[in-house]
């Protein structure tokens, strides 16, 4: 939906609002790695489906490794794009950014563009869109929500930092 709210257009993506403070927060402490999971765009499942939760990740290093987990540990995940040129679809004539686009393209990576302005410069960051949700079950994971990608990210972690 759009709504005018005081001079502001706001798109139906307030959740990424709410992360975007949190990925602030946790930036301020200067960690060596923030890795978040959300429920972000309807454009990640139509572009990668219900089984495969889209990776976007600053560091190819970090990327590679989250997918490698993922593949050993029956988790995988699927990384798309930090393409930096959509980021001109985030510019506002009234504010500093938008939350959303207003084209149909792209929209996962230009909701992880977003996201990627609130994380320190500095700090190796891995950002899951997923759906987490299993339309249908399968062995070993019924129908029902899933922590999609949240097996790669353990096993990453536990990889890179004991």
């Amino acid at each position: 939906f759009d709504a005018y709210c005081d001079h502001l257009l706001v798109r139906d993506a307030e959740g990424r609002l709410i992360l975007a403070d949190a990925l602030t927060r946790a930036s301020e402490e200067k960690p060596e790695l923030v890795i978040d999971m959300a429920t972000l765009t309807g454009a990640a499942r139509v572009a990668v489906g219900p089984d495969l939760p889209a990776l976007f990740a600053r560091r190819d290093e970090t990327a590679e490794a989250l997918l490698r987990a993922g593949k050993i540990n029956d988790d995988p995940c699927w990384r798309l794009p930090l393409h930096e040129a959509y980021g001109e679809w985030l510019k506002s004539d009234i504010a500093d950014t938008n939350n959303a686009h207003a084209n149909a393209f792209a929209g996962a990576s230009v909701a992880a563009l977003f996201l990627d302005k609130f994380v320190g410069k500095d700090i190796d960051w891995a950002h899951f869109d997923t759906f987490a949700w299993r339309p249908a079950g399968k062995p070993g994971r019924p129908k029902g929500g899933d922590a999609l990608g949240l097996r790669a990210a353990w096993h990453m972690l536990r990889e890179r930092f004991g």
